[in-house]
């Protein structure tokens, strides 16, 4: 397809990027410490950790995972944490080992983190204590090295706190904490690895229509790349050394990940970090203590935060960029922000598989026009019919790309690996589009049947084998329907053996196995499920029932 896009492009922001720009991710990372020392580079709950002090605890992870735990470079290593400085310390030391960071959603039930751990074959973990106690057996069962430990509190990992009684040496070799580890890094030399873009940087897992969940290969080249796309994208808005970020989103999710938490510090920026935003009067309260200037978030998210009676008391008068994607922004949410804040809600389209970076909405167009903006730099977009041949402009078909943002594949599975490309090389994505004139996307429809609750893939065959396992159930399917908080929520049609069971019980059977996001809101108990000639459940009548 001709790049007819590139005409809307804002003044400045070139076709191509210099995929050269960096060799790695801690290549840039180390160049923004060296450049941004005393400057804050994260802080959560009042605890703020410095450019230089980042540096430090990175490098003393780093020694500790290679030469006190002895693992080596490729190695995975996974990280199972809710927003704190901690993430931050612990990712980035795993990327200066060499080794490749496993993220994993702290929400997860044991089911659902033995599978990642069994398939990413990681060999140490990072989590909340609670969380090691809750999930004891999967840990002990899954031949770990080390399990290390921290707190809500992260004031403890602060290179000044190290020395400190009580923080070396109070456990196990196998299970310590996130100090007790950096204090033994410390002792030990660190010797920096030299990195390429052919290293994997992280297998970020997402959901498919088989059911199992896939790690997208994401190497430092792909993940660099779109951080240079995004710097260059929005180079007159994000200034170096100058903003603050605020993260709702996870950093474990892939859109915190690259678009708030990398992009923040190759921008030199301080990134307030929430834990739980969830807690919106806790939310606005710290919002009120910072003059923040770019907030990427999702459409339930600002919703939340529009509908909050105390919300007017926060000062916007610093934002300068506010980023929504995960799920499409609603115009009502988009007006209302703007109408209060007086910026702009900008439309992102990313996915897991392009670390996420896909297309952006130009920054010197300040207006919601329903698309998801222009395909970013170095960027190539195709919409295919199902015989992988290209539709005209106007025509709905599948979004297929290519670019150096793009993963390697999914880890161990050549072939999803193989079904997730076409002959020449690009992404499908599984999402429908129409393409305009003037290069503008917008999304119609998704061609899998991914459930988007509040900007999270939930995939509907998941559901369907957990709801399954319950011994009272003989079938079922899953679908999303509507809703007003979440954009969308599960709903699940089954057909009972058991005709004494309850939509309590089944929920509660859920509940065990199931994220709390993933968990259907809506049970429909029905006498028989819509069925093809050859067996195969409909979902696409269900959802027109």
């Amino acid at each position: 397809m001709e790049k007819i896009w590139l005409k809307e492009y804002a003044p400045g922001v070139p076709s191509e990027i210099d995929v050269n720009a960096h060799t790695s991710i801690i290549g840039l990372m180390e160049k923004c410490t060296a450049q941004y020392g005393p400057l804050n580079a994260f802080e959560c709950s009042g605890v703020k950790l410095t450019y230089s002090q980042l540096d430090v605890l990175t490098r003393h992870f780093a020694s500790y995972l290679s030469n006190t735990l002895g693992l080596a470079r490729g190695d995975r290593v996974a990280i199972m944490l809710p927003n704190l400085v901690q993430y931050p310390v612990a990712m980035f030391g795993i990327l200066r080992a060499g080794m490749v960071v496993v993220n994993v959603n702290p929400l997860y039930t044991p089911r659902e983190l033995e599978y990642q751990l069994q398939d990413s074959g990681a060999r140490a973990i990072v989590l909340l204590g609670n969380l090691c106690d809750a999930h004891k057996d999967v840990l002990d069962r899954n031949g770990l090295e080390a399990i290390i430990t921290t707190t809500l509190d992260g004031s403890g990992i602060l290179p000044e706190n190290l020395d400190e009684p009580g923080n070396n040496g109070i456990m196990s070799s196998r299970k310590l904490t996130l100090p007790d580890a950096l204090a033994k890094g410390r002792k030990a030399p660190f010797t920096p690895t030299v990195l390429t873009h052919g290293d994997n940087a992280f297998l970020q897992y997402t959901g498919g229509t088989t059911g199992l969940s896939k790690g997208a290969e994401l190497t430092h080249g792909s993940i660099t790349a779109n951080l240079t796309q995004l710097r260059v994208w929005a180079s007159d808005v994000i200034r170096e050394g100058q903003e603050c970020f605020i993260t709702m989103i996870p950093l474990y999710h892939i859109m915190a990940l690259t678009g708030s938490c990398l992009l923040s510090i190759c921008s030199g920026a301080n990134n307030v970090l929430f834990t739980n935003p969830k807690d919106m009067d806790g939310t606005i309260a710290e919002l009120k203590k910072h003059r923040f200037s770019v907030m990427p978030g999702v459409n339930t998210l600002f919703n939340g935060l529009l509908n909050h009676p105390a919300i007017g008391e926060v000062d916007f008068s610093g934002l300068k960029l506010t980023i929504g994607g995960g799920a499409s922004v609603q115009q009502v949410v988009a007006e209302r922000w703007k109408k209060l804040t007086g910026n702009h809600l900008t439309e992102v389209y990313g996915l897991t598989e392009a670390s996420p970076g896909v297309s952006f909405a130009p920054l010197d167009k300040p207006q919601w026009n329903g698309t998801i903006g222009l395909p970013l730099p170095s960027t190539l977009v195709s919409l295919r019919d199902d015989d992988n041949k290209e539709v005209p402009i106007g025509s709905p078909g599948e979004l297929c790309i290519k670019g150096p943002q793009v993963m390697r594949g999914y880890w161990n599975k050549p072939a999803e690996t193989a079904n997730a490309f076409t002959p020449d090389g690009y992404l499908r994505t599984g999402d429908v589009a129409v393409m305009n004139e003037r290069g503008y996307i917008r999304l119609v429809d998704r061609k899998k049947d991914m459930i988007l609750v509040s900007g999270f893939n939930v995939y509907p065959t998941e559901i369907e084998s957990v709801v399954a396992m319950h011994e009272g159930i003989f079938e079922c399917a899953c679908i999303g329907v509507p809703d007003e908080q979440s954009g969308e929520v599960p709903k699940v049609y089954a057909v009972r053996k058991d005709q004494g069971l309850t939509i309590g019980a089944l929920q509660e059977h859920c509940k065990k196995h199931l994220a709390g996001y993933k968990v259907p809101r809506h049970f429909e108990f029905i006498e028989q499920l819509p069925k093809s000639n050859v067996g195969k459940i409909l979902r696409r009548e269900l959802r027109n029932s």
